[in-house]
């Protein structure tokens, strides 16, 4: 029998360089979280935001309670 165990995700980010956003896309809806770059505008991605609960995660992760969407 499978365990339900709540996944822990380990981020690391420098506030000063990065800012957690959500990548998503106009055509198919998907999302991915993850770090955009303040001065080159590169984007680094983390995880794919299945549900609320994964978008919920990655805010706690970050810190933050409002992530900006980018498309």
């Amino acid at each position: 029998m499978f365990k339900n165990k709540k996944r822990q995700l380990n981020v690391t980010y420098d506030r000063a360089v990065e800012q957690p956003v959500l990548r998503c896309s106009i055509c198919t809806g998907e999302q991915v979280a993850g770090f955009r770059d303040i001065h080159t505008g590169k984007f680094r991605d983390v995880m794919l935001i299945r549900s609320e609960a994964d978008l919920d995660m990655f805010r706690q992760a970050c810190g933050v309670t409002d992530v900006q969407k980018i498309y």
